[in-house]
């Protein structure tokens, strides 16, 4: 009976996620709702959700970095992503949590720095 328990509990964990406004919240903190080739960082980061090389290469998203300037292909990017660092995160829905991953790298939610970002998100996720 336990054994049914946990893989029960695993099942539903293994497709949970972060509610649809987790993704509207991020976009709009991240580039005020805007759309298309927008470049932040000084040029590092590249559209709607403000994707970097570096964190589009370790989604392990297949396709070419200049695709992260359409807001769909970025969210799939971001998913792969924050499923990969975050797992735990993802399926409890901790939105704070994923966007400070989001903002700070994979040990982002540890760092100071993402704190004001997260608690930002987690507010207009609500």
């Amino acid at each position: 009976m336990k054994h049914l328990a946990l893989f029960l509990t695993l099942c539903a964990t293994a497709h949970a996620a972060p509610p649809g406004s987790f993704f509207r919240a991020l976009h709009v903190v991240e580039t005020s709702g805007r759309t298309g080739p927008i470049l932040g960082d000084n040029g590092k980061a590249l559209g709607p959700l403000q994707i970097h090389r570096g964190y589009h290469a370790d989604s392990r998203v297949a396709g070419d970095y200049s695709r992260v300037a359409d807001l769909d292909y970025s969210k799939r990017v971001a998913t792969a992503y924050l499923k990969r660092h975050a797992p735990e995160a993802w399926a409890k829905g901790d939105v704070e949590t994923l966007a400070r991953v989001h903002n700070g790298g994979p040990r982002g939610h540890l760092k100071a720095a993402t704190k004001s970002y997260g608690a930002r998100v987690k507010a207009l996720s609500k």
